[in-house]
């Protein structure tokens, strides 16, 4: 499994036009489903996404993580993490999970973060979607719940 990790002051996700996902500061996550990957991988993933520490202390140092801050999460699946542009000009996407089991491990991962208590918005699995943010910082992280990253 793999994520792109955003610190935002918000973020949201549109389709159509009409918002199906907004947060305030927090965390925005890509999270692109790999064949083979299981839900120990998503529990991993969001384990470390969610004690991650990107956000600023009173000494402006980044030792708070998402849970200690109250931030939020939009968590939005992203096969396209899985393309491979190594051979010819239009990326292979046969290593992304199919999508039966990717959109069961997507909503796994999401549960995980709730059940910690986090408030998490979600984005439509295999929607034609629009995200907005203000990454603040910019903060960005690639986070893999393999050797990959």
């Amino acid at each position: 499994m793999r994520a792109v990790v955003q610190r935002v002051k918000e973020a949201w996700v549109s389709i159509d036009g009409r918002v199906v996902g907004k947060i305030p500061q927090g965390l925005l996550v890509l999270l692109g489903v790999g064949e083979g990957d299981t839900e120990e991988d998503g529990r991993y993933l969001a384990e470390k996404i969610s004690n991650l520490r990107v956000f600023s202390d009173d000494q402006g140092k980044m030792n708070l993580s998402v849970r200690e801050t109250g931030g939020e999460i939009l968590a939005v699946s992203q096969f396209t993490l899985y393309g491979d542009c190594r051979k010819g000009r239009r990326p292979s996407f046969s290593s992304a999970a199919h999508p039966d089991v990717a959109n069961q491990l997507y909503l796994d991962f999401v549960n995980v973060l709730r059940n910690q208590g986090l408030r998490v918005e979600t984005g439509v699995f295999q929607a034609h979607m629009e995200v907005g943010l203000v990454n603040d910082g910019p903060v960005t992280l690639i986070v893999s719940s393999g050797g990959e990253f």
